[in-house]
């Protein structure tokens, strides 16, 4: 018997809903993005957030419905509505969490408290359930950077995680002191395409050690030479940083790879959107004999998807969440550190 699941998503700056058959088919994905509304801003507001997915989540969660031929009925046939629990913004967690509580509660089925960090492990796992296990996964997003080690749902083990800033946070850094604009990833890729990746030696900190991250130096390297030489040219900077921000991932992963004996290494989060860093992913994982696995760009960035497909699992092995379970902004990755 089919399986599907409700889930909303709203850790962010995202609104989503999407239903999920048996946490590998997408019936219907649905994104509210709210770009547009914190770009003037620099980043996101969490108060502007909060307010937002309010206004739009009962029309996203209409819109999934309909798309997934279930709108008509007074209580759609779902075996479960899952929601983000975190971690997050509080103020944004809370409203897709109730919202989620209060469905499963009116239709009397079981409510599902996903981690958002879990779900993105699920992204390539959707588009293409052939993935060759184990997968060494990158996990690259705004406030996360993880090097993760995946032998099965919800089998995952923490091989590298970032010291200080996440690779995410530092896209987004870099663009606010280029004036380059908001969200810095997508605005450091296009101002890259212009420049030289060679141009400037930037540094990559712990390239050589271990299989953590670090990103804080690197980001205060673009300042001091920018500072240093103002008449560089912007696109050259921004060229030469996102080179090196792709070296340290792709030789992480692939050490990653060869700790673990890993047969497959993927992307995951925002940041796997990067196509400078898709390609040597890529590239590395060909040279290496290792499949490589790339979710959509729709799938890197947040989308309740991937949180459906995380909260299928979740239901199989541990049942529901207790409807007393809240929103927690800090909430850790389910998997141990090892090595």
């Amino acid at each position: 018997m089919t399986r599907l699941i409700l889930a909303v998503e709203t850790s962010c700056d995202e609104t989503a809903a999407a239903v999920v058959a048996d946490g590998r088919e997408i019936r219907a994905s649905v994104v509210a993005s709210q770009v547009d509304l914190h770009a003037h801003f620099g980043g996101v507001v969490p108060e502007l957030a909060g307010r937002a997915h309010l206004a739009r989540i009962v029309p996203v969660v209409a819109e999934a419905l309909g798309a997934a031929g279930l709108g008509s009925a007074a209580a759609p046939p779902v075996a479960a509505v899952a929601a983000t629990a975190g971690p997050g913004l509080i103020g944004a967690l809370l409203v897709g969490v109730s919202f989620a509580k209060a469905l499963a509660m009116a239709w009397g089925v079981p409510y599902v408290g996903v981690n958002h960090l879990e779900g993105h492990l699920y992204a390539s796992l959707l588009e293409d359930p052939e993935i060759r296990l184990p997968a060494v996964v990158v996990l690259v997003s705004g406030g996360h950077s993880l090097i993760v080690e995946m032998t099965g749902p919800r089998a995952y083990a923490v091989l590298g995680e970032t010291v200080d800033d996440a690779a995410g946070e530092a896209f987004d850094k870099v663009a606010r002191f280029l004036g380059l604009g908001y969200p810095g990833g997508p605005a450091i890729e296009k101002a890259a395409a212009r420049g030289d990746p060679t141009a400037i030696a930037f540094p990559r900190p712990m390239l050589r050690d271990g299989l953590d991250l670090s990103f804080s130096g690197l980001k205060t390297a673009v300042v001091h030479y920018v500072r240093a030489h103002p008449d560089v040219s912007g696109a050259d900077v921004a060229a030469s940083f996102q080179a090196a921000v792709v070296e340290i991932l792709v030789e992480k992963a692939l050490r990653a790879a060869v700790v673990s004996r890993a047969r497959s290494v993927c992307l995951a989060g925002g940041v796997a959107a990067n196509g400078p860093l898709r390609a040597a992913i890529r590239r590395a994982a060909d040279g290496a004999g290792l499949g490589a696995y790339l979710p959509s760009l729709a799938m890197c960035t947040d989308n309740a998807a991937m949180i459906a497909a995380a909260a299928h699992f979740n239901l199989v092995g541990d049942g529901p969440s207790a409807l007393d379970a809240g929103a927690e902004p800090g909430l850790a990755f389910p998997g141990a550190r090892v090595r």
